[in-house]
């Protein structure tokens, strides 16, 4: 099998490539730093060495379970917030029919979401959805009192017991959380349900390839073993043993950082193929959580290429120059489709006609990249060689990987996420939950 391939020649002239070698040592460390517990949020790191840790009982145990949710679902939900849940649904959509919903020979249930949001018209609309169908919860939350996902659940318990039965409901619900503590923990024991373990020194945005990814994927009905052995396969190329000249993590670490002490602040994520945009989303939330912090690190974004080519393309090409892409090119489509001949050739495609849909795809990711680079944006490309299990796998664990080198030769800590309350307290005092008496009364002096 191939691997995933960085390629980062269309970033030199806007930095040079002996600036980019010199990163040579400084990653070499951060890559040491990470293996050996040395730096930063090493308590974080048990996402490092997950791909290889997982052994066939453990696949095996999550088939078996997505095998009864499966058997017995025709919806069912996952509830998390962040990497709760954009991992799984990275992969799910990246590899689903893209009008799944319209099936109607369906072999595997409808994967739907909550839990990352607190809209209330979602949440209605959702139960009225499933009204009257057949449903199995999945609930992802190390504590199980996070606002977003303890509330979608309580609402989403209820419903389920109430149309199923509390002793049929145990079975349809999965718990994914602490290993001994915490509000989901302790209403699983109570309750009895099925329970995997989100390990303490994993944190939710490095966790897709653990329980909180696989289990969702595997009711979808695709193939964990083979994401695994992606992720396997690019632990082993992103080693600690792997010169710097073949570490695709850390080189794609050095020539973003390079580009940022440069100027270029803001980093653009791009695919040309639809069904990678909650790839972009969960890649949004891995570099802006991890990087962004003390008052440093690149403002992650991503477009969806060509259909935002008519709305941000212009910005793109002649907005201020503080901006870099890293495109993610996918060689061969699964599907085949001709361009047809037309005898009127009104909208003037012919010249296309027996070309296939891809090479026009191509064309204009080409063009694209050249007219980019000619308005003085850097561009650096990930080809994955077809859209799959396995190579997601890789590509997973290779931003994974590059996250951490990155943000050690930041010099910040990218596995904590200290930002995040700030909004929470301010929530709970206005909401005047018990013990934010003092919060309340000083927001209150504020409004």
């Amino acid at each position: 099998m191939e691997n995933i391939k960085l390629i980062i020649d269309k970033a030199f002239g806007f930095v040079s490539k002996e600036s980019v070698a010199n990163y040579k040592l400084v990653t070499n460390e951060a890559n040491k730093a990470l293996h050996q517990g040395t730096g930063k949020g090493n308590d974080f790191l048990g996402w490092l060495n997950l791909p290889t840790s997982i052994d066939e009982a453990h696949l095996q145990d999550v088939e078996n379970t997505a095998k009864i949710l499966r058997d017995n679902c025709e919806v069912v939900v996952v509830i998390g917030i962040g990497g709760s849940y954009l991992g799984a649904k990275a992969v799910i959509d990246s590899l689903s029919n893209s009008f799944d919903w319209l099936q109607t020979d369906r072999k595997s249930p409808v994967i739907v979401y909550a839990g990352q949001n607190i809209g209330e018209d979602y949440l209605y609309e959702l139960q009225e959805l499933l009204k009257n169908k057949k449903f199995g919860i999945i609930s992802i939350s190390k504590s199980g009192t996070t606002t977003e996902p303890a509330l979608a659940f309580r609402l989403l318990k209820t419903q389920l017991e109430n149309q199923q039965g509390k002793d049929a409901s145990r079975k349809l619900i999965v718990a994914v959380t602490d290993k001994e503590r915490g509000a989901l923990r302790t209403l699983a024991v109570q309750e009895g349900y099925k329970t995997y373990v989100i390990e303490d020194n994993i944190g939710g945005r490095y966790s897709v390839l653990s329980p909180v990814g696989l289990l969702p994927i595997a009711i979808a009905g695709f193939d964990i073993r083979q994401l695994v052995k992606g992720a396997v396969d690019m632990e082993g190329t992103c080693g600690l043993n792997t010169p710097y000249e073949n570490n695709p993590a850390a080189q794609y670490a050095a020539v973003r950082n390079e580009l940022y002490k440069s100027g270029k602040k803001i980093e653009i994520l791009v695919n040309y193929h639809p069904k990678l945009h909650f790839v972009s989303e969960w890649w949004k939330q891995l570099y802006g959580e991890s990087e962004g912090k003390e008052n440093l690190g690149i403002f992650p974004a991503a477009v969806d290429f060509t259909t935002d080519l008519h709305s941000m393309g212009q910005w793109i090409q002649e907005g201020e120059r503080t901006i870099f892409e890293t495109v993610i090119s996918v060689n061969e489509p699964n599907n085949k489709v001709l361009v047809p001949s037309d005898e009127a050739n009104l909208d003037g495609l012919n010249f296309l006609a027996g070309k296939r849909v891809d090479e026009v795809n191509k064309m204009a990711e080409l063009g694209t990249l050249l007219a980019h680079i000619d308005g003085g944006v850097p561009n650096l490309k990930i080809e994955l060689p077809k859209l799959n299990e396995y190579y997601l796998g890789q590509l997973l664990y290779f931003f994974e990987k590059a996250c951490g080198i990155s943000g050690y030769i930041l010099g910040i800590n990218p596995f904590d996420q200290p930002g995040v309350e700030a909004y929470k307290k301010n929530m709970f005092a206005l909401l005047e939950k018990p013990g934010f008496e003092e919060a309340t009364k000083a927001i209150k002096a504020r409004l």
